[in-house]
């Protein structure tokens, strides 16, 4: 009768580490609904000059953006050209509502490219959208997961 119960507990302790490997090697929906190759334009003005955001499928500028999820935080590589070619890589703080992931976020890009920014963005399906204000600019950026 005990070894009946030992052998019953060691097959419940060996399905629970199968099931637990199993699950660790799914990927997480979160992370992957995010992660990858982006593309798109990005808008900026100054609301100081009372400038209204460039209307017109040619008005924004070209942006490329790679994301990653290390560490429990979602990190972001932006680049394009605006005068010279630039790079900029943020943390995103982010969570999932629905099917869509909300992003926030405060970076410092120093003080000749607007100094800091506050940032809230949203990833779902194909179409990844942010909008940023600075003590300068705000702005706007929509991306598309780019076909691979």
């Amino acid at each position: 009768m005990k070894t009946l119960l030992v052998l019953k507990c060691i097959a419940l302790a060996a399905t629970l580490v199968v099931a637990a490997s199993a699950h660790a090697d799914s990927p997480d929906p979160l992370k992957t609904a995010v992660t990858g190759q982006w593309t798109g334009s990005w808008w900026a003005h100054r609301p100081a000059d009372n400038a209204a955001r460039p209307r017109g499928e040619d008005s924004g500028q070209c942006l490329d953006c790679t994301v990653v999820y290390e560490d429990g935080r979602w990190e972001a590589t932006f680049e394009g050209e605006c005068g010279q070619p630039y790079r900029f890589t943020v943390k995103m703080a982010g969570r999932q509502s629905g099917q869509a992931v909300l992003f926030k976020g405060t970076n410092d890009l120093g003080e000749e490219n607007g100094g800091e920014y506050d940032w809230i963005g949203r990833a779902a399906g194909d179409e990844f959208v942010g909008f940023f204000t600075s003590a300068k600019y705000a702005g706007e950026f929509r991306l598309q997961r780019t076909k691979e």
